[in-house]
């Protein structure tokens, strides 16, 4: 939470509030910082560092892979999140000590890295632009029959993984951080991205380095997997009906299936955005042998693409002036 020590009368808290937007404005305008001073670098290499002390030896896999790695995990994932939650406490106690533009200014910048959505969405739509450069791509744009899997590796099942990806980083890059800043500050946003950061790191499964060190699948992952599900719960839900909101009138009539829907995913929040943006496109996302969200609908064609930004942009703008609104109320009350 934001605890104003300034000066200046409360008319100007407007001004502090809108911290978020200037956040979202930046990443449009530049982007991401450069690798070398971004923070979620720095948490990667921690996490990269402890995963080779706390993941078993290839020859010890049966042994260290039960209660006393979790254990680990634990504390190493806790150690970490409570150093992060303290810089991030100091550096956002000194910038609300400036003056208001200035705070204003520092907490939008120090937000930024925190959160992104200029690359997801451009990101998104370079695939749809490979797909469309690629050789023999005119043959595939042709949609498979209704309710049929695309085939492995097709423009289509492409596509799909694109759409879902978009869907899926709309809530952990933005409106999860972004939900977090506005109940507790600078420290709520970079814990739920070092949480994030890892459940990609500590979660991958089946990579193995050439020293034997088993990483990803273990029960230390299963600790950061299951702590960014836990703090991605609720914001995983707003993105939803985010998307349900501002994707159309498809994506109402698709609400109440929407928990059924989302359900189909294994992860406690990932399906929820993926599973809303399947029904407001009216489209079939999964993978081949493994999920299918709206099911029977018809494979994703360009278009869809191009439609999924645009829901995604609407849902980015929106709770960012909901981050906004809810910071104004905090600060006045």
């Amino acid at each position: 939470m934001l605890n104003w020590s300034g000066d200046e009368p409360e008319a100007y808290l407007a001004l502090l509030a809108c911290a978020p937007a200037l956040a979202l404005a930046v990443d449009r305008v530049l982007g991401e910082p450069a690798v070398r001073w971004h923070p979620v670098t720095w948490m990667r290499r921690y996490l990269i560092w402890a995963d080779a002390r706390l993941a078993p030896r290839a020859e010890r896999v049966g042994v260290a892979a039960g209660p006393q790695l979790l254990a680990r995990g634990a504390a190493a994932w806790s150690v970490a999140a409570a150093v992060v939650l303290a810089l991030a406490w100091l550096l956002q106690t000194w910038v609300l000590t400036q003056p208001v533009w200035l705070a204003t200014l520092a907490l939008g910048l120090f937000l930024k890295p925190l959160l992104a959505w200029a690359r997801v969405h451009d990101d998104t739509l370079a695939v749809e632009r490979g797909l469309a450069e690629a050789p023999g791509a005119a043959q595939e744009q042709e949609a498979p029959p209704v309710g049929h899997n695309a085939a492995p590796g097709s423009a289509h099942e492409r596509r799909e993984g694109a759409i879902q990806r978009l869907a899926t980083n709309l809530n952990d890059s933005l409106v999860a951080p972004l939900f977090w800043f506005a109940l507790l500050g600078l420290p709520g946003a970079a814990l739920f991205r070092f949480a994030h950061t890892a459940a990609a790191t500590w979660g991958r499964r089946g990579a193995r380095s050439p020293d034997g060190v088993v990483r990803g699948g273990s029960a230390a992952g299963l600790w950061a997997v299951r702590a960014v599900d836990a703090l991605a719960w609720l914001p995983a839900r707003i993105t939803a009906v985010l998307i349900a909101g501002l994707g159309g009138p498809a994506a109402l009539r698709g609400l109440p299936r929407l928990p059924a829907e989302a359900a189909r995913l294994p992860s406690t929040h990932a399906g929820w955005p993926v599973a809303a943006m399947a029904l407001a496109l009216g489209v079939q996302l999964g993978r081949p042998g493994v999920h299918a969200l709206n099911a029977g609908a018809r494979a994703p064609e360009p278009d869809d693409t191009l439609r999924a930004c645009a829901i995604g942009s609407r849902c980015a703008l929106a709770a960012t002036l909901l981050a906004c609104a809810v910071l104004l109320l905090t600060l006045s009350a």
